[in-house]
């Protein structure tokens, strides 16, 4: 089948926003109760950091198929994404300040997880508001192979939405 296909694309969002979705009370059971990570504060809070990054990833592609699906040019949401992409930064920096402060005063098991929660949960940010990260297609390591990284698919959606609100004003 056509990757480019309607059908193909859409197969393609629905399993992407149930990846996300799925991802975060799996990932909670592999490192907290399998790895056995403590559910410190420092820890919590990373993670916390990354669930909400999967939550506005799942957000995003569950907002992609509706638009797809009602062949709309305007993404649904996309104001909250404009909000999200801001505000998140203020989020990360609090949270990764917080867990630094508890890897400070405390590090080991109980703080370093929650760092690496935090830093995977900014590169999630930069994947999903900035630059393309995951290159996880056939057509998608062909690109970065010969063009290099690509702006993210959200980015380009939210310049998009700009530009169609600047037209459409009297």
């Amino acid at each position: 089948m056509d990757h480019r296909s309607r059908p193909w694309v859409q197969r393609r969002l629905r399993s992407l926003v149930w990846l996300e979705l799925l991802n975060i009370p799996l990932q909670a059971v592999v490192w907290f109760g399998v790895v056995g990570f403590p559910v410190t504060a420092g820890n919590s809070v990373g993670f916390a950091l990354f669930a909400l990054l999967l939550l506005e990833g799942a957000g995003y592609w569950f907002a992609k198929l509706r638009q797809i699906a009602t062949r709309n040019r305007s993404l649904p949401g996309a104001g909250a994404f404009v909000v999200a992409r801001r505000g998140n930064v203020a989020v990360l920096v609090a949270g990764l300040l917080f867990i630094v402060w508890a890897v400070v005063i405390d590090p080991g098991a109980g703080s370093w997880p929650g760092l690496g929660f935090g830093l995977f949960a900014v590169l999630e940010h930069v994947n999903y508001f900035h630059v393309q990260l995951m290159y996880d297609t056939a057509e998608d390591l062909r690109y970065l192979r010969s063009r290099g990284l690509r702006r993210a698919h959200l980015a380009r959606d939210l310049a998009v939405q700009g530009r169609v609100r600047r037209l459409s004003r009297p």
